[in-house]
């Protein structure tokens, strides 16, 4: 019997701090249905493929696949796993975020998807500009000099007399 998620983390976007430069974060509330929390707290979703989208004046999680709850029961409307889902946001966070979208080469990008302390669930967005192939590389470079150090570090502290 698989344990159900009551708080943490739900899904990850692992690629998100690779493929983009990470400018702002924010936290926004999801809506969500009965029986998709459900599917949340037996750890059945994803966002790695995942964005957020300024529409009519609303945000929307476009791509977040949730899978159906199986053992939903009754006549309730089914719906796909992939549809788009309303989040939650302050007025003003929803200005900065329509300001931040029209400048050239900046989106938003959920960053994890997770329940609170609460037990509501949440998305943490981030506005985001993409990176280009040369500034991965460096990131690259940087991870494996990084596991080298600590490596030799421990090699180190492992080898002393």
């Amino acid at each position: 019997m698989k344990t159900l998620i009551a708080t943490g983390t739900i899904a990850t976007n692992r690629k998100a701090r690779f493929n983009y430069e990470i400018l702002d974060t924010l936290e926004a509330g999801v809506v969500l249905t009965g029986g998709e929390v459900k599917s949340l707290r037996a750890g059945r979703a994803a966002i790695g493929e995942s964005y957020a989208s300024v529409e009519k004046g609303e945000l929307y999680l476009i791509n977040a696949h949730i899978d159906a709850y199986d053992k939903a029961k009754g006549g309730f409307v089914e719906q796909t796993a992939s549809q788009p889902r309303k989040l939650l946001v302050r007025a003003k966070e929803m200005k900065t975020l329509r300001a931040a979208v029209q400048k050239k080469g900046q989106t938003i990008v959920p960053l994890e998807l997770y329940f609170n302390a609460r037990g509501l669930a949440k998305v943490r967005l981030a506005v985001a500009r993409g990176k280009n192939l040369v500034d991965k590389r460096q990131d690259i470079k940087k991870r494996d000099w990084n596991l080298e150090k600590r490596r030799v570090v421990a090699w180190k502290n492992n080898h002393k007399k």
